[in-house]
């Protein structure tokens, strides 16, 4: 008998699932791994502001910027990529308030998260490395820009597994095409069913909001449970000549996390079922709020079902490189209301307790005008910027480190990207240090040989 090859199993599955590449675990095995501690968090929905935003425009109030608005910076900016396209301080446009028992200052173009901030722990501190995007959504993602590694949620489905057998653990909503590509949501040296599977939503209509290629229409479900037990047969022939492959049981659980996908995927992808009042609240069907909204609206009901990691991604549209004043008001009020609406409803299901909630961008923005594109904006700044995180063991209405009078450099209790990442892992219930895979001779982990849990914003 002819041993099959690997290229010869993955064309006979070419006309059924159409190469759908879906993250699952398949075996009727153990669906969740061990934690390392008790966890305080469940699934972390990730909220990635594609861009950088500008901390001293939206949480991170600076009033000095106003007083010495024109004049230059008493200080050097160290590591930018263009010194020679930067003016002087630029002040910011906005009115302010303090909102809360917690009195966080916000500025008026997100009044949504404002409702929310005694719910929201501010990391007001954030640095990592990398002046261009690429690099900085890389390190954001991956905990690293110069090589090929596991994204977080991939190192989430190592770690934790499946709580939904029917699911995957790693979902990504939107993921951005540039800056790391694939990369952002893929599973690198990791086994490939921990990749996330994509799903591209946000200008569907809700009623039709579907996985493309998760059904066939030429096959029955019989003829497709056929097929897929056919390729299972074949692959297993394979490695058993060849040797243990874990790209190909990648292939072959995805395959089998599609089919069984069938049965409950439309359901929990159907925004139809959600009420026209909770639609509305989202910002379903609004503009400019539309395409977030689903998202964000979806990313709650896959939490529910049970789905580890959820990656959200707006456009990208927060890189205000010119005319802040103009384009500002626009990327804050596409994802302001959404994200507030995905805070509250949580809340009032009982699941904020054990789901994280992550808001951040790749990096922030300078406080000097940036004098290149007409109308002044701000240029990137990795030295020190503001996240939000919410539920899942996070200290609510709480503000973590500071920037400088400027908001500049993280100056109090920084907090680097390693450390975020620590943090995020340990609310699981896992130890960032014990999480491991060997590859290549050594073994890899998600902050490398650096982090440490921030545990100032533990509750």
């Amino acid at each position: 008998m002819q041993i099959p090859t690997r290229r010869d199993a993955l064309r006979s599955a070419a006309c059924g699932f159409g190469g759908l590449a879906l993250a699952g675990l398949t075996s009727q095995q153990a669906l969740a791994a061990q934690t390392h501690f008790p966890a305080k968090a469940k699934r972390v929905i990730f909220l990635f502001m594609h861009g950088g935003v500008s901390q001293m425009d939206s949480f991170d109030r600076k009033p000095l910027l106003n007083q010495q608005h024109g004049n230059a910076l008493p200080f050097d900016l160290p590591g930018l990529i263009r010194p020679d396209r930067l003016g002087k301080v630029f002040g910011v446009k906005w009115d302010w308030k303090q909102y809360g028992e917690c009195g966080q200052w916000v500025s008026e173009l997100f009044p949504h998260t404002a409702r929310v901030v005694d719910k929201l722990c501010f990391i007001k501190s954030l640095h990592t490395e990398g002046e261009a995007h690429g690099q900085a959504v890389l390190r954001l993602h991956t905990g690293e820009a110069a090589f090929d590694r596991p994204s977080v949620g991939a190192w989430v489905s190592y770690g934790l597994g499946n709580e939904n057998q029917d699911l995957p653990a790693f979902v990504a909503l939107d993921p951005p095409t540039m800056h790391g590509g694939v990369r952002l949501y893929g599973s690198s040296f990791l086994p490939a069913k921990h990749q996330a599977m994509q799903v591209q939503l946000a200008k569907s209509p809700s009623k039709r909001a579907r996985i493309a290629n998760l059904n066939s229409d030429l096959l029955s479900d019989v003829r497709q449970k056929e097929q897929v037990d056919a390729i299972t047969a074949l692959s297993r022939l394979h490695t058993q000549a060849v040797g243990h492959d874990p790209q190909l049981e990648g292939v072959i659980e995805s395959y089998e996390m599609a089919y069984r996908m069938q049965s409950i995927a439309p359901e929990v992808f159907d925004l139809e079922q959600e009420t026209q009042e909770t639609k509305d609240y989202y910002g379903v069907d609004q503009k400019p709020t539309d395409g977030f909204a689903r998202q964000c609206l979806l990313a709650r009901r896959m939490a529910e079902a049970g789905v580890r990691f959820v990656q959200v991604s707006t456009g990208y549209h927060w890189d205000h490189h010119g005319n802040i004043e103009r384009d500002l008001p626009d990327s804050a009020a596409q994802t302001d209301k959404p994200a507030a609406a995905l805070i509250e409803d949580l809340d009032r299901r009982g699941l904020l307790e054990d789901t994280l909630v992550v808001w951040a961008g790749e990096f922030g923005r300078t406080p000097v005008a940036q004098i290149d594109r007409g109308a002044p904006g701000r240029d990137h700044n990795p030295h020190g910027y503001t996240i939000w995180m919410a539920g899942g063991g996070v200290k609510p209405g709480y503000a973590h480190g500071s920037t400088d009078d400027f908001g500049y450099l993280a100056i109090e209790d920084k907090v680097h990207m390693h450390d975020l990442h620590a943090t995020i892992l340990h609310l699981l219930g896992m130890d960032h240090e014990r999480l491991t895979y060997r590859y290549a001779g050594r073994d890899f982990r998600l902050t490398d040989v650096y982090g440490r849990v921030v545990d100032e914003v533990i509750a």
